[in-house]
């Protein structure tokens, strides 16, 4: 029977990924297909315990499961990321952000001689950024408004530039990020334990290895195609590279401000306060709408920032938290049909150690990543699982689970079909094939570099 529920959990994870390469809606797809596995599983007898309150209907109790996975969604860590994508809504409207990457960008101007050296110190400074600025597509914009023009003045190729900056948010990290909430949550640690204390780690040699590998493959290829005629340099105006930020600079530190408060109140520093990310976000929102009100001496202003807030904090309800909820419902039937237990006993009849399986779901989760276009719904997936597979290999959670997660944001950023892969190549006149296969020779080779350091090394 056992054997029977994992094919069939093959077969579902096969039709999930077809539906979603055919760009049909993650949620609806995830729901169906968890649906129909729970379902099946009843059928074969190998799942009794739906629903934690039981409705005294086996069909009934499907749907119960799914309005206990939202209500402990939303209780556990749902509301959390809906205030941070609030925060990153007003952070936008204000022009915060712009503030921040104008700021951040300013030391590339060292660089003047160096391009290559220019495109790669990107790399470093984008990743700070992407603590502060959690959305791929909203900073892969604003690098592209900024940055790229610079960079192909300065002497590299479109190519290249818009690499660098797609290599920016190949890292989901910090408290601010949906994946890292769900990982915390998972681990049952606080978002910035899990972020100091776990990611950072890996993150910082990852990052270094990086900035190396992209050095000397964007060189490569940017000769490559000047050779075989496929040259993609110049053709922008730098002047075009100015970032208008018309508030004042001042307003850099609100994007970090959340992200400064939960290190200092927090296990590090002995304040005798402890931060919760919910009430970081909510506090640096005061803040914010304080300096607006200052600025502005507009009620008004305040009033409208406060619509933004709720109006971001939504968006992201309908994004990420109804696909928290859905994929924890596919994982429900993947573990309903044996999924995992077939793969633990699997393992140990073959004599593999927990790392050897946490590199196999690490490079799964990377290609379903590929596949789907979204880190979020690769790793909101497959995260569950983990866990359980960790307890029975002996594992600690977050030493399997930390690298499972950077895949998931890693893959994104070798797909074509996602979305911030698309924005920024429509925008620099690429084609989001080529700079996905740019891509793909480095993060190949970080995702390497990541599983050999994370279970040989650390």
């Amino acid at each position: 029977m056992l054997l029977l529920g994992t094919a069939i959990s093959l077969l579902f994870i096969v039709i999930a990924a077809r539906w979603l390469l055919q760009k049909h809606n993650p949620q609806a797809v995830l729901l169906l297909t968890g649906l129909i596995m729970l379902s099946l599983s009843l059928i074969l007898g190998m799942n009794s315990d739906l629903a934690r309150v039981s409705t005294g209907s086996v069909v009934f109790d499907l749907f119960r499961a799914v309005a206990e996975t939202f209500t402990g969604v939303l209780s556990r860590f749902g509301f959390m990321i809906m205030a941070i994508g609030g925060y990153v809504a007003y952070m936008k409207h204000i022009k915060a952000s712009d503030a921040l990457v104008y700021v951040s960008m300013k030391p590339l101007s060292l660089f003047k001689k160096y391009p290559y050296l220019a495109a790669i110190a990107v790399i470093p400074i984008g990743k700070i950024l992407f603590v502060t600025i959690p959305s791929a597509a909203g900073l892969g914009l604003l690098l592209v408004a900024s940055i790229f023009p610079v960079l192909v003045s300065l002497g590299v190729s479109r190519l290249t530039a818009v690499s660098v900056i797609a290599a920016c948010t190949a890292f989901d990290m910090g408290p601010g990020s949906g994946n890292v909430a769900r990982a915390s949550e998972l681990a049952e640690i606080t978002a910035i334990n899990y972020f100091i204390g776990h990611q950072l780690p890996l993150v910082i040699p990852m990052t270094i290895f990086l900035v190396v590998i992209y050095y000397f493959t964007s060189r490569y290829f940017d000769k490559r195609d000047v050779e075989q005629g496929k040259s993609t340099f110049g053709g922008v105006d730098a002047s075009q590279g100015t970032l208008k930020v018309d508030v004042p600079l001042i307003y850099a530190v609100l994007p970090m401000l959340p992200l400064v408060l939960l290190i200092v109140f927090s296990d590090l520093f002995n304040t005798g306060i402890t931060l919760d990310t919910t009430t970081a976000m909510l506090f640096s929102l005061m803040v914010a709408l304080l300096f607006e009100l200052v600025r502005n001496k507009s009620m008004a202003a305040f009033f409208a920032g406060v619509k933004k807030f709720w109006e971001g904090l939504g968006k992201i309800f309908t994004d990420v938290v109804t696909l928290i909820v859905c994929a924890e419902v596919f994982a429900s039937g993947l573990i309903g049909l044996g999924f995992i237990e077939a793969l633990v006993t699997g393992s140990m009849h073959m004599n593999l150690s927990g790392g050897v399986v946490g590199i196999f779901i690490a490079i799964v989760v990377f290609l379903a990543a590929v596949l789907m276009g979204s880190g979020n719904a690769a790793f909101f997936s497959f995260g569950p699982l983990v866990p359980d597979i960790a307890q029975k290999f002996g594992l600690s959670t977050t030493e399997m689970l930390t690298p499972i997660q950077l895949s998931a944001s890693m893959g994104r950023t070798v797909s074509p079909i996602a979305g911030v892969i698309v924005a920024i190549s429509e925008i620099a006149g690429v084609s989001p094939f080529e700079l996905a296969k740019r891509n793909a020779i480095p993060f190949a080779s970080v995702l390497a570099f990541m599983l050999i350091y994370n279970y040989f090394v650390l």
